[in-house]
């Protein structure tokens, strides 16, 4: 399984355009590996949209979904350092997903990423949730130009913190798929084809939400210590 955990916490959002170029600075030098010390955190990466919005995806991969409600986590959050009390403000549409990993297909990541999020068909989300599996996300790890393929599945709430009281509550994610490869076509085609949002809709997926992004900057645990 490609991913480094069975939870992973997903993030998209934008910000405030004057100050994108200082929050990639303070995500890259202080955000991500103050997260990646936390015990648990094994890997995060930012993505930045090339079509679709919101202009950031962040996943961060866990070993565990209680990583994600976990003491030192919520520590860190109820504590923000000085100059992430000056980024919050800036944050806007904050969605946050506590995930649980229910499919993760392939190997590797490259430098794109094919997002989707939605709510999954209500009447039965267990047959939904096979078809997606069984029928498209496995195969796809053959196809040229893909590296992984995953499912992601809210799993817990996130609790109300002094970070997220400073940029205003977050809206959550209910299920996602996130499809990673090296040709930029192949994951467009994707999203025309197979996983449209129409083709998602028609299986009783709604609020379906698609964009493209490209890897921005990547740290693992094993880095920083």
């Amino acid at each position: 399984m490609p991913f480094l955990g069975s939870a992973a916490m997903l993030l998209s959002f934008d910000v405030a355009p004057e100050a994108i170029a200082e929050h990639d600075e303070w995500h890259t030098q202080e955000h991500m590996p103050e997260r990646l010390s936390i015990p648990g955190f094994l890997r995060g990466t930012r993505w930045v949209a090339v079509r679709g919005d919101p202009r950031y995806l962040v996943l961060y991969e866990v070993e565990a979904l209680g990583t994600l409600t976990s003491a030192p986590y919520l520590e860190c959050l109820d504590h923000p350092s000085a100059w992430t009390t000056r980024m919050m403000p800036h944050y806007r549409g904050m969605r946050r997903g506590l995930c649980s990993v229910t499919g993760s297909f392939g190997l590797g990541a490259g430098g794109f990423s094919l997002l989707l999020r939605f709510k999954p068909a209500s009447a039965d989300a267990s047959a939904f949730r096979n078809w997606l599996l069984d029928e498209v996300l496995a195969p796809l790890r053959q196809r040229r130009g893909i590296g992984s393929v995953h499912l992601v599945e809210a799993a817990a709430r996130a609790a109300m913190t002094t970070e997220q009281g400073i940029r205003g509550a977050d809206a959550g994610i209910d299920w996602a798929v996130v499809v990673m490869g090296y040709d930029r076509d192949a994951l467009e085609e994707l999203g025309a084809t197979m996983l449209s949002g129409h083709s998602l809709k028609h299986r009783g997926a709604s609020d379906v939400r698609e964009a493209l992004y490209a890897m921005h900057y990547s740290l693992s645990r094993s880095e920083i210590r």
